[in-house]
């Protein structure tokens, strides 16, 4: 199977196209390798990609180009079996600031993708969403059928994203499937994120810091989770135009995971509180009955083991890898 991964040098991304190389499917990498955080980081990742593919029976091709680019994206997809659509400008904050640039790379881009899709008749699109288009929380944890109220420009265009894939889909009877991962986490992932950023500081002698009362929960995901989902609906389309949770069916707050890293790595220190950051939701935690369901889904780890387990490859990578994460 020839498989398309969009946004293939990002951190979900570059795990993914190394899943299917694995798999012995020849895989297109599709990035324009953007700045958002080091981009040493996804030239580590697609350098990875080549050694898989020397090991491996699929072929690997990496194309640097930008998603809202139709002929470029055209041309890409052409003789695609599936694309995995990762490209996207994340970051809530961000959003905040540039809701424009945000709104355009991720839903043009994604019209873009899904139009070049359909003309090639590609056999499955499969889109990576985001908890944060639930937004509010009237209930926990989150089912698919819970209201979506977006506080956030980024949670509005991944919402965009699920409902421009469903009408084409209905429309044109292309395959597609959102997943709504819930902050995903694990090896090489961004460096902005708090799991990173608490285990960067606490090696650093730094205090971890909290924005806000650290309250707010998160269920977070390991990033190996969310490859077996992709893996999985590869081939299987019994979730067609329609959208699944990707979670770990746990939650943890904020406060707890700045002190379990912190009681790991560096007991001493004090955590440090900011005030909140605009934008941010309050709770999330999905339920992943739906995908359990449909697909088998069924998460690895619990979150206090999957950051374990993310401390362990942070200590044995440190050396390249903590430069990239202070920098950013």
């Amino acid at each position: 199977m020839h498989v398309v991964v969009t946004g293939g040098a990002g951190f979900i991304g570059g795990h993914l196209a190394t899943a299917f190389l694995r798999d012995g499917h020849d895989v297109t990498v599709f990035d324009n390798l953007a700045s958002f955080y080091d981009p040493r980081l996804k030239e580590h990742t697609l350098d990875i990609h080549r050694e898989v593919a020397s090991e491996t029976d699929g072929t690997y091709a990496f194309r640097d180009g930008d998603v809202r680019d139709a002929e470029a994206v055209r041309e890409v997809v052409a003789d695609a079996d599936a694309v995995v659509h990762q490209a996207a400008q994340a970051g809530v904050r961000t959003s905040v600031a540039e809701p424009r640039k945000v709104t355009d790379v991720n839903v043009g881009g994604t019209v873009t993708l899904l139009e070049a899709a359909t003309a090639a008749d590609v056999d499955r699109v499969i889109l990576a969403s985001s908890s944060s288009v639930y937004g509010k929380p009237e209930s926990l944890p989150y089912t698919e059928d819970h209201p979506t109220e977006p506080v956030s420009p980024y949670g509005v265009t991944k919402l965009a994203q699920e409902h421009v894939a469903r009408v084409y889909t209905e429309l044109h009877g292309l395959p597609t499937v959102a997943l709504r991962y819930f902050t995903v986490y694990g090896p090489r992932m961004r460096p902005n994120m708090a799991i990173s950023n608490f285990v960067s500081r606490c090696y650093n002698g730094e205090s971890p810091v909290i924005y806000g009362d650290g309250e707010q929960t998160r269920d977070f995901t390991y990033v190996s989770d969310v490859v077996d989902a992709n893996r999985t609906l590869l081939t299987d389309g019994s979730a067609d135009g329609e959208v699944l949770n990707v979670g770990s069916s746990d939650n943890i707050s904020i406060r707890e995971l700045a002190e379990v890293v912190r009681d790991e790595i560096a007991p001493e220190l004090p955590i440090r509180y900011e005030p909140a950051r605009e934008a941010d939701a309050e709770h999330t935690h999905a339920s992943v009955e739906k995908a359990a369901e449909r697909i088998g889904y069924e998460p690895s780890r619990s979150i206090e083991a999957g950051v374990n387990e993310f401390i362990d490859w942070y200590d044995a990578n440190r050396e390249w890898y903590e430069p990239l994460v202070r920098t950013s």
